[in-house]
């Protein structure tokens, strides 16, 4: 972990008629210890002990214990930093609703554990979970070497917010369901490893994402402006969305300060295509993976492309199984500049930060 976070104050919640809550206990403690020797501050006793629990009964249960818990707290002025839960590992719909219960009804971030994985108590699982929990609390485990070293093109030269968003959709064929849209932003340059995130609902199939930046009247504060500032957006779509998103953005900035115009590079990517990359020699060694795919970091940007737009092929990391989907990126609008060089640097770069993002509803 390159920063450690802190859980001080935590509790357990077993789901799982098969754990008793000794076994419970002692995994919450083998947990704890291994977040420990990562590199957090990590309390090794909860603040109450595990207790057990039907998943019936799993909105009830979350809520009197959180406020049992915040009751002990608040006499020392402390928050909860964690839930660890333990989940069966056929669970159904439980593990959607929990998680819907921590992050909009109790604000709380939350850790599952399948039952297989509390009784093999596995050094490599534990670790795994360790990096979860230490990203969920504030901490970051990696940082890129370019980063560190400030040879990321232009991003290292001058201070740079790093967006990405998402539209996804219902299946086909539930017609009432709404749209999600998600966007996420750096917060630590130059590192641009830590991350923080906005989900909102939208129209059904909509793919522009519409509450980048709103205002509203606040019966208080008079006008006020906010916002947040794509899943399968076809090549037809990529001007609309284009100006539609670019706009919000430039109203945002301005938002912040009459004059803050920052320059905007504003790249789609698709993984939704058909297009393959092989190695020339297929029996070349230095020319293919372990799995045969073609390298990791390998780049196409002639031939197949555009012959006038800026667009290239990127396939980032090692395939594992089967043939290895290249992204397709589409730089729409470079008010920076950016050689091609460069760009593809730093997408490349970017594909290795990797985390869940925080966020914040």
């Amino acid at each position: 972990m390159v920063n450690g976070g802190t859980v001080n104050n935590w509790i357990c919640i077993n789901f799982s008629r098969q754990v008793q809550d000794s076994v419970a206990l002692r995994f919450c403690y083998e947990l704890s210890q291994m977040c420990y020797i990562s590199g957090m501050a990590f309390t090794p006793e909860p603040v109450l002990p595990p207790i057990s629990a039907r998943p019936e009964q799993v909105e009830k249960v979350l809520k009197t214990r959180y406020h049992d818990a915040m009751t002990k707290l608040q006499t020392q002025r402390k928050e909860l930093d964690l839930l660890i839960v333990i989940l069966p590992d056929n669970n159904g719909s439980l593990y959607g609703d929990l998680k819907r219960i921590c992050e909009t009804d109790l604000g709380i971030v939350s850790q599952c554990c399948l039952t297989k994985h509390v009784f093999k108590m596995s050094k490599q699982y534990l670790a795994n979970v360790a990096l979860k929990i230490n990203v969920k609390v504030g901490g970051r485990n990696t940082v890129l070497v370019d980063a560190i070293s400030r040879r990321i093109p232009l991003v290292s030269d001058r201070p740079t917010i790093i967006f990405g968003a998402d539209v996804t959709h219902p299946h086909p064929g539930e017609d009432s369901s709404p749209s999600i849209a998600a966007v996420v932003a750096s917060q630590d340059w130059p590192e641009i490893t830590k991350y923080a995130g906005l989900v909102c609902a939208q129209a059904h199939r909509q793919e522009l994402i519409q509450d980048l930046f709103k205002t509203w009247q606040d019966p208080v504060r008079g006008t006020v402006s906010g916002g947040m500032i794509k899943d399968g957006v076809s090549e037809g779509q990529f001007y609309q969305v284009l100006l539609y998103e670019l706009d919000a953005i430039r109203k945002a900035c301005a938002s912040l300060e009459p004059n803050y115009q920052p320059p905007v590079t504003f790249v789609v990517v698709q993984k939704r295509h058909h297009t393959r990359l092989f190695a020339n020699n297929h029996n070349d060694r230095n020319a293919v993976d372990k799995s045969g795919n073609i390298l990791p970091g390998t780049v196409v940007d002639s031939k197949i492309c555009h012959p006038t737009e800026f667009d290239f092929y990127l396939c980032s990391h090692a395939g594992i199984q089967g043939t290895s989907r290249p992204a397709h990126y589409h730089v729409l609008w470079d008010e920076n500049k950016f050689t091609a060089d460069a760009l593809q640097s730093l997408t490349n770069n970017l594909c290795y930060t990797y985390v869940l993002a925080l966020i914040f509803l």
